[in-house]
């Protein structure tokens, strides 16, 4: 399997571990008080402290306050960020870790300029535009307004589930896909099967 897989909002040991053992090449944590898979940093410690070896332990922040962001890297071994919000690239590259920008894609964004403007970045994690919600919203978007020229690797996200991620990948080729509520059987509890389900989807793929 060649398309990378990250599941994010992993609030549990026992969910981090199960996303592991069936493929997952990552796991997010929510550092967002607003999201219901938010995680403190002791539970986030805990859960990266489980992990394996080569597996990407991935923190996900909104216009989180620098201190914050820092407070977090003190006491969480995070290695890779996730920036959803309104960051400019400055901000994203001030913490010495490698990070990913998050755009909410509609109509009319211009993602060769994202592209441009955050090319320190390690990619673009494309998610679905809905007001007011900063990402695991369960909603997909067009994935034709995805340039086929983008300087950065693509992560995939937005509504994607074991239903659709075979034709998400093939459709987009992203370097990676990402999902959450597809996932779940509760907002922030991984179902195992729902998971397992995902990760053949993707190997059917085949990119």
């Amino acid at each position: 399997m060649n398309t990378r897989v990250k599941i994010c909002g992993i609030t549990r040991v026992q969910d981090g571990l199960a996303a592991v053992r069936l493929g997952a090449h990552a796991i997010g944590l929510v550092f967002y008080d607003a999201s219901p898979r938010a995680v403190a940093n002791k539970q986030a410690r805990m859960i990266v402290d489980a992990l394996p070896p080569f597996v990407t332990a991935v923190g996900l922040f909104v216009n989180a306050e620098p201190d914050a962001v820092r407070k977090t890297l003190a006491e969480v071994p995070l290695q890779l960020l996730q920036f959803h919000g309104d960051e400019t690239p400055a901000y994203c590259s001030a913490f010495g870790v490698p990070y990913l920008k998050a755009v909410r894609v509609k109509p009319g964004v211009d993602l060769l300029q994202y592209g441009h403007d955050f090319r320190e970045a390690r990619g673009l994690l494309l998610d679905a535009f809905v007001e007011g919600v900063r990402g695991g919203t369960g909603a997909t978007f067009d994935w034709n307004l995805i340039p086929r020229d983008l300087a950065l690797p693509i992560v995939l996200s937005g509504g994607l589930d074991a239903g659709n991620v075979e034709a998400a990948v093939r459709a987009v080729r992203p370097w990676a896909v990402d999902v959450s509520s597809g996932v779940e059987a509760a907002k922030g509890i991984k179902d195992a099967a729902k998971i397992e389900a995902f990760m053949n989807g993707v190997r059917n793929a085949g990119v």
